[in-house]
């Protein structure tokens, strides 16, 4: 079992930054990658960002590419996402996951373990 724990979220005008981290717990040492989704009321938990947890090899939702950047610390198992130029649209509860399998998933159903999740809110 892993356990992960988001935290960072908050009100921010248009324009500004956050930086979301998540720590793991657990079972680490079967974390394949580690990723950020986001959900708003009424739709689906989208994709924002995921990292390998044996390299800095990462990937990007089209729609944050360029804005955020994912990374991590791995002797504190901990996993960032900083978020930069945010937008309204941003505007979402946050979810830190873990990915147990080859490859890196960019689907909600490729992952195994969720944090409760962090809410960002961007005024315009």
């Amino acid at each position: 079992q892993v356990e992960l724990v988001e935290s960072g979220g908050g009100l921010v005008q248009a324009g500004g930054s956050l930086r979301l981290s998540c720590s793991a717990s657990g079972r680490t040492f079967i974390i394949f990658g580690m990723g950020w989704f986001r959900q708003v009321p009424g739709e689906e938990r989208e994709f924002v960002a995921a990292i390998h947890s044996g390299s800095e090899t990462s990937w990007y939702a089209d729609s944050v590419k360029g804005r955020f950047t994912i990374s991590k610390d791995a002797g504190k198992n901990e996993v960032y996402l900083q978020m930069n130029s945010l937008k309204p649209d941003d505007t979402a509860r946050y979810y830190c996951a873990a990915d147990r399998t080859f490859p890196v998933g960019r689907t909600r159903n490729d992952y195994d373990f969720w944090g409760q999740g962090t809410q960002v809110t961007v005024s315009s």
